[in-house]
């Protein structure tokens, strides 16, 4: 199938390569990795345990660096940039999804959503407008005040989900986002992120190993071994297991 999206990619990663340790006792998590993510696409990112999938996020997130290869980040050779640059490009680019919600448990939903907004500097008050909003627009506009434990999972996960995109960022960084979550929750979240990308136009790479969750995206790139294996389009968001 040929590729539907502007030959100009938003991600572009060329021969990327991760080597852990050294001499024999040396691991290469990634072998000469290609790809190209253009805004507005949904990737599933899949592979068995030890693939590299995880490795290959952690690069595209900033989270980790190249050991060769270039990665290019809206047309910003990321390879090159020093710690403080990365930082500044992931408080600014990316938001950050995870499996455990990893939510500050003593902290109020709006807190903890207003989190990423204080790294930026910006004002109570319009942290405070924004979080709320944030909230609202994952479907918990009554639970401002809730802390995570008075949450359920699916509603910590719709926390985590708002403190992600309260910065309004270009792209969402999802690390087995229902993981830890039930058949019918893990519907819930997965067509919150669907609108998200449709309505908002978020470009969304999910590292799952659910091929029901997978459904939802518009592409699956395969890892295996270090290298990418298959990297196929499919008709976007038809999931295959509906819940009643």
């Amino acid at each position: 199938m040929s590729d539907p999206y502007p030959p100009r990619p938003l991600i572009e990663l060329g021969q990327i390569t991760k080597t852990y340790g050294s001499g024999e006792t040396a691991f290469q998590a990634l072998r000469g990795v290609d790809l190209r993510i253009h805004q507005g696409e949904f990737v599933a990112v899949m592979g068995p345990s030890g693939s590299g999938k995880s490795t290959l996020m952690n690069l595209l997130g900033c989270l980790d660096t190249p050991t060769t290869g270039s990665y290019r980040y809206e047309g910003i050779a990321v390879e090159s940039l020093n710690a403080d640059q990365r930082s500044l490009l992931r408080r600014h680019a990316f938001g950050f999804i995870f499996q455990g919600f990893n939510l500050l448990a003593r902290t109020s939903a709006i807190e903890n959503v207003e989190l990423p907004l204080i790294y930026r500097g910006t004002s109570r008050s319009e942290r405070r407008a924004l979080a709320a909003e944030a909230l609202a627009s994952v479907g918990l506009p009554d639970k401002l005040r809730n802390t995570p434990a008075e949450l359920s999972g699916g509603q910590q996960q719709r926390v985590a989900i708002a403190r992600a995109i309260v910065t309004s960022p270009v792209t969402l960084f999802a690390d087995e986002p229902t993981g830890n979550l039930d058949t019918r929750t893990t519907r819930e979240i997965m067509e919150l992120l669907t609108r998200l990308n449709e309505e908002d136009g978020i470009t969304i790479l999910m590292v799952t190993h659910e091929d029901d969750v997978a459904e939802y995206a518009g592409r699956s790139v395969v890892v295996k071994d270090g290298l990418i294996e298959s990297d196929r389009f499919r008709s976007r968001h038809q999931p295959a297991a509906q819940v009643p």
